[in-house]
């Protein structure tokens, strides 16, 4: 069973990252453990999953790797992704599932994927 999922971001952008997970996704953030709170980042739940965004020094984006998001109303949340300024680049190479990636606030890779049928 997966308790998180883990992403990087750069020094002191916690502020995008609440922009962009909690305010345009949706996510409620997490209050972190007050021993890992001064490492900065941030973690997010929603959705039936958790996402820490920990902080990177030496910072780059997952261009490839990513978490794989299963929701309901694919073309919505590509539509909230869209007006939010995100890109949703979809692609029908997953037999079974309609798909598109997009990316967060500092460029990591997204996949947001519904069944078919």
């Amino acid at each position: 069973m997966l308790h998180h999922v883990q992403l990087a971001c750069p020094p002191g952008r916690e502020a995008e990252l609440r922009d962009f997970y909690a305010g345009v996704l949706g996510f409620t953030e997490l209050e972190k453990p007050p021993v890992l709170a001064g490492r900065g980042g941030c973690w997010f739940r929603g959705h039936g999953i958790e996402l820490h965004l920990g902080v990177d020094p030496d910072f780059r984006p997952a261009t490839k790797a990513h978490p794989g998001l299963l929701v309901t109303d694919l073309d919505d949340w590509a539509d909230r992704l869209r007006n939010a300024g995100y890109p949703a680049r979809f692609d029908d190479d997953f037999p079974g599932m309609r798909r598109f990636y997009s990316e967060d606030c500092h460029g990591n890779r997204l996949e947001f994927l519904e069944p078919v049928g």
